[in-house]
């Protein structure tokens, strides 16, 4: 019966599609990207059905200026990086943190924020610097970490700050003009924590339709005939068909966690530039814990290897089997930009089940 629910939904997105002449939808969230390609639901779109890879992935859109300072930094005898798998084998101009390892820097692997708060704690002779990367949907636990930091007062527990906020990335895409957009797959995951109402100007202000999706093929589905349905009645709504877990409002005490601990500020994305409000600082209250700060550490400017355009593909301006460099010098093994390194980047998604045409 699922079968059939998914060809019929698949039937009405493509009776719809026959009217319009070209329909792009973004995918913000990298986790989505990846699950079109792995259920096959991408391969089953109509033609002139095209679906974009956003700027949804935490490891993808962190700078190069980023990375070289956390490398600088894991050269420092005195500190221990803790940090998520993801990061460790992005490169930086001077290599990874992966390589630093090899050579003998105090690099560790992280499930958690709390796993690196309980190496703070457990040795106190040691600095314990954690990479604070990703969305609205990790930062909450950073900030209770920070809180938990605050209250135990560990003087040797610090965090790289590089959270970013999604709304403010969707709306740059969109003021840029440079990628046409018809409407937005939302993240789920982050849409718990910051709720439905939080895409309103997006809709309002752009024009554009909003549709919440969770993860399942079935729903994705769902989710892309609900907007390609408001891309040819020529409508903006928002609209959430992941109910089961978003509500309108979101998740109030993750929210005030972030309110707490957190303020917005300007952040640097990879290929995308400063983008004003769209990353969170640490407020001034719990300064002393900001490794930025406190290790006198520079972000230099951004910066893509010769070749790659990792850059472009996060923006949606090009496919990854435009790069030059895909699937032939940059692979999964010897990544030369973040899109092919991360579990949620767009160029490994391609390569491990889109390349030969999915």
């Amino acid at each position: 019966m699922v079968q059939t629910g998914i060809r019929q939904t698949i039937s009405q997105i493509a009776g719809i599609c026959k009217q319009l002449d070209q329909v792009s939808l973004m995918e913000v969230c990298g986790t989505h990207t990846v699950s079109l390609f792995r259920s096959g639901v991408k391969s089953q779109l109509p033609a002139n059905m095209r679906m974009i890879s956003g700027p949804g992935c935490p490891v993808c859109v962190t700078s190069q200026g980023y990375i070289d300072a956390v490398c600088e930094l894991a050269t420092r005898e005195d500190v221990a990086i803790c940090t998520y798998g993801d990061m460790i084998r992005v490169p930086g101009r001077t290599g990874s943190l992966e390589q630093l390892r090899g050579q003998g820097a105090d690099v560790k692997v992280v499930y958690s924020v709390r796993d690196a708060l309980g190496l703070a704690e457990k040795n106190p002779e040691r600095k314990f610097v954690f990479l604070a990367v990703g969305f609205e949907t990790t930062a909450p636990a950073t900030a209770a970490a920070v809180l938990e930091a605050d209250g135990k007062n560990l003087i040797n527990f610090y965090v790289l700050m590089c959270h970013k906020l999604v709304i403010p990335a969707m709306s740059a895409l969109l003021s840029a003009g440079d990628v046409p957009i018809d409407g937005f797959i939302c993240p789920g995951h982050v849409s718990v924590v910051i709720g439905v109402q939080a895409y309103e100007p997006i809709v309002e202000n752009y024009g554009k339709p909003c549709v919440i999706v969770g993860f399942e093929p079935a729903q994705m589905l769902v989710g892309i005939l609900h907007l390609v349905r408001q891309v040819a009645q020529g409508q903006a709504r928002l609209e959430n068909v992941y109910d089961v877990a978003v509500t309108d409002e979101g998740n109030k005490i993750a929210q005030q966690l972030l309110e707490q601990v957190f303020e917005p500020g300007q952040a640097i994305w990879r290929a995308m530039g400063t983008i004003p409000a769209s990353g969170l600082e640490l407020r001034k209250r719990y300064k002393r814990f900001d490794a930025l700060a406190q290790f006198d550490l520079t972000i230099g400017p951004d910066y893509d290897p010769p070749g790659c355009r990792c850059g472009e593909v996060i923006q949606g301006k090009v496919e990854p089997n435009s790069c030059s460099l895909f699937g032939m010098e940059c692979t999964p093994i010897r990544p030369i930009g973040p899109c092919m390194v991360s579990s949620e980047g767009t160029c490994a998604a391609w390569y491990k089940y889109g390349r030969h045409g999915g």
